[in-house]
């Protein structure tokens, strides 16, 4: 079993940022994918950024909407993984969660949809006022 805990949400001004933590505990992982999700009220839940992670490499992917904005990276040695969102707009409220990724096929298309995670964490709440 694996758990999730994210952090780091709260209020902030428009242009304001934000760092998300999420810390995963249960098991530990050579490779895997870490997902950020978020869902405002009445809205479906949508990708954010995924970071993959093996021995040898480290792959992000981000969603249109906060590319150049957002900036998901991993520390495995304090088990880990962050989301440092800048210039946040007020269409950026939602709740936002992270998930890990263990058995499914790999490949952005697969990152990007929630119906493949296999743990979520709880979420944490990202307010922007305007």
């Amino acid at each position: 079993q694996v758990q999730l805990v994210e952090s780091g949400g709260g209020s902030v001004q428009a242009g304001g940022s934000l760092r998300l933590s999420c810390a995963w505990s249960g098991r530990t992982f050579t490779s895997s994918t870490m997902g950020w999700f978020r869902q405002a009220p009445g809205k479906a839940r949508e990708f954010v950024a995924a970071i993959y992670w093996d021995h040898v490499s480290t792959n992000t992917y981000y969603a249109d909407f906060v590319k150049g904005r957002f900036t998901v990276s991993r520390d495995n040695a304090k088990n880990m993984v962050y989301l440092q969102m800048n210039l946040l707009k007020p269409e950026d409220t939602a709740v936002y969660q992270c998930a890990i990724y263990l058995y499914g096929p790999s490949g952005a298309y697969y990152y990007k949809n929630a119906n493949g995670y296999d743990y979520w964490g709880q979420g944490t709440q990202v307010t922007v006022s305007s």
